[in-house]
């Protein structure tokens, strides 16, 4: 398999130095401008998305920036990896990049490119031999190898639960399988596909696909454990003299009443509107920022003067 290598950095429109607060910047600045919400039926904003989900999945996480970073400083747009997903000798995909191995597993149906799987995706090995075991051979058959991936799952997804398509490319050609996402799953949550990891090499069972949750980065949303962040821009006379303002939740949008006098950086919480089971979810908090007006007329000048001067 050839898989193509992804600059994550200029997809962001950021450098290859940029700190955590420019990438969350740039990412949320792009996710506005494409999201699917505000793009009804374009295809090319939808892909443009999922491509700045999967760049700030990667820059967001120290340990995923570093190993993406190993690919070096003379990385080229286009660049192509062999690879061979489950193949014989462990089932993993190798290529080469700039005199360096590395090693992953290919997944595709998580929502992010073929790239994103063969650097991130893993394997485990069930541990030890069977009963009987001598010098590395056991008596018995032994079980399959057991594999583990990750899935990106969207928040609303997390919420309200579904089924997702996942495809498995092996040696025996592409397997689709059917997975159920439980309402109120948590992100590291792993799902259990009993009997579909590797195969075992001497007629015994086949191992499990685990799949461990991942949260899709969001364009309005910031996670904090179970519970949700919204930034609400006011203008400076909602903020004085007190608004109804509208919040987006995972479910639709609901009014919240803002009180005279509401300052900036000032948290109101939106109870069971988080994440986590229907028993137990978490809350979403409404955190306020104003908005200074800019470009006044000659009018609203003098209108902002007279208010300062009756101080």
């Amino acid at each position: 398999m050839s898989v193509e290598y992804k600059d994550y950095y200029k997809i962001l429109g950021v450098g290859r130095e940029a700190s955590k607060d420019e990438i969350s910047k740039a990412f949320k600045k792009l996710a506005r401008q494409y999201h699917p919400d505000l793009n009804p039926g374009n295809k090319d904003a939808e892909e443009k998305f999922k491509e700045i989900n999967e760049a700030y999945e990667v820059l967001k996480d120290d340990e995923k920036r570093k190993m993406y970073d190993q690919l070096g400083p003379n990385w080229q747009q286009g660049q192509h990896f062999g690879g061979n997903p489950f193949g014989a000798g462990g089932g993993s995909t190798r290529f080469t990049f700039n005199g360096q191995e590395f090693s992953g597993q290919s997944f595709e149906g998580t929502g992010f490119s073929d790239f994103f799987e063969t650097l991130f995706g893993g394997s485990r090995q069930q541990g030890g031999f069977g009963g009987g075991s001598f010098g590395g051979f056991s008596s018995r058959p032994q079980r399959g190898r057991d594999v583990e991936a990750d899935i990106s799952v969207t928040l609303e997804d997390a919420v309200k639960g579904g089924e997702r398509s996942l495809t498995l490319e092996g040696d025996e050609g592409p397997k689709t399988l059917k997975v159920n996402i439980p309402a109120g799953v948590k992100e590291g949550a792993k799902l259990r596909l009993a009997g579909q990891g590797y195969a075992s090499p001497n007629g015994g069972p086949k191992g499990d696909l685990y799949l461990r949750i991942r949260f899709a980065p969001h364009s309005l949303f910031h996670v904090d454990g179970t519970d949700l962040v919204y930034e609400a821009r006011l203008a400076p006379w909602q903020a004085v003299l007190g608004a109804k303002i509208k919040v987006p939740t995972l479910e639709g949008t609901v009014e919240l009443s803002v009180p005279a006098g509401t300052g900036s950086g000032k948290k109101m919480r939106l109870r069971g509107k988080g994440l986590g089971p229907a028993s137990s979810r978490g809350d979403l908090y409404v955190r306020i920022g104003i908005d200074a007006p800019k470009d006044l007329t000659p009018k609203q000048r003098e209108l902002w003067e007279a208010l300062a001067a009756a101080k």
